[in-house]
């Protein structure tokens, strides 16, 4: 049996992921940033961030893992549940990294989350079934897979000693976990044991994380830092809010470039005139240039 959805979710995160390599300027603009969201309030990197990688090798592990579980979600409950779980995942995933890094600056991207949410999903959607760890030579059963997964996680973010969203993950994995208790309580209820332990770790990590998420950050907040420091830090976020404005800028004079002023709508054509005064105090609008440079088009 084909399994459209999940060629097509592969085929769309691999396109955007090809375009964020090509394109730096638009994965700035598609990047998690809790900044953005919270302050400009662009919500759709909750969404965009889920199709994009740090690269190939990241794309690859997310696309395997992906594959390996939505397949046979799709096959036994169909393309629309398997959708619903996966984009649920991402945004439950998005929302639980807002809440934890409200109060400090923090970028991220990837698909784990849509992806834990599926095999977290496929516990109760698909009983009996197993994860192969490597190098194990026998499958570990989903449900304790899902433990062991909730505590290692939950164990890295802590020690923040990398730079895997672990955040995303277990929000992702919790929502997808919800989200398959929703379209399909009766087969909960077939083992209301399992789902109550899984689901009740779940909600203690989380309550964990939100009632203190600055655990071990807090030494970065109240040790002293020294003013040369703090200036450098401050030049830095600055630069990078620049950038990104630049990327925005150079995106809207592309598409002027190519179909003119009237290809813009009015709220594009207001969005440019801010970004031209901001970044050089001056209307640029009917001088559009080349952005090439920023682009990766030639």
């Amino acid at each position: 049996m084909t399994t459209p959805a999940t060629f097509a979710v592969l085929i769309i995160t691999a396109l955007a992921t090809f375009q964020a390599f090509r394109r730096p300027g638009l994965k700035a603009l598609w990047t998690f940033d809790v900044e953005a969201i919270l302050v400009r309030k662009q919500f759709y990197r909750m969404i965009t961030s889920g199709f994009i990688h740090a690269d190939w090798q990241h794309f690859a592990f997310n696309a395997f893992s992906f594959f390996s579980f939505a397949r046979a979600i799709e096959v036994n409950y169909g393309a629309g549940a398997l959708l619903l779980i996966y984009l649920s995942a991402i945004i439950g995933g998005s929302i639980l990294s807002l809440i934890i890094h409200r109060r400090h600056e923090y970028l991220a991207l990837g698909a784990s989350g849509g992806v834990c949410g599926v095999i977290f999903a496929s516990i109760f959607l698909l009983p009996g079934s197993s994860v192969t760890l490597f190098p194990l030579p026998f499958g570990v059963p989903a449900y304790l897979y899902a433990g062991i997964f909730l505590v290692g996680s939950f164990i890295a973010h802590r020690r923040q000693k990398d730079n895997i969203g672990h955040d995303a993950h277990l929000g992702g994995a919790i929502v997808g976990l919800l989200a398959s208790a929703a379209l399909y309580p009766k087969l909960i209820l077939a083992a209301p044991g399992m789902f109550a332990a899984v689901l009740g770790l779940s909600l203690a990590i989380m309550f964990v994380l939100i009632r203190d998420p600055l655990h071990l950050l807090n030494f970065q907040f109240e040790r002293r830092v020294e003013p040369e420091v703090r200036d450098r830090a401050w030049r830095y976020q600055e630069n990078r809010k620049r950038n990104e404005k630049m990327a925005e800028l150079d995106m809207l004079l592309e598409q002027v470039s190519r179909g003119g002023m009237e290809s813009l709508s009015s709220s594009q054509r207001k969005k440019l005139e801010q970004l031209s005064n901001e970044i050089y105090g001056r209307d640029r609008t009917t001088k559009p240039v080349s952005t090439s440079s920023q682009s990766g088009a030639s």
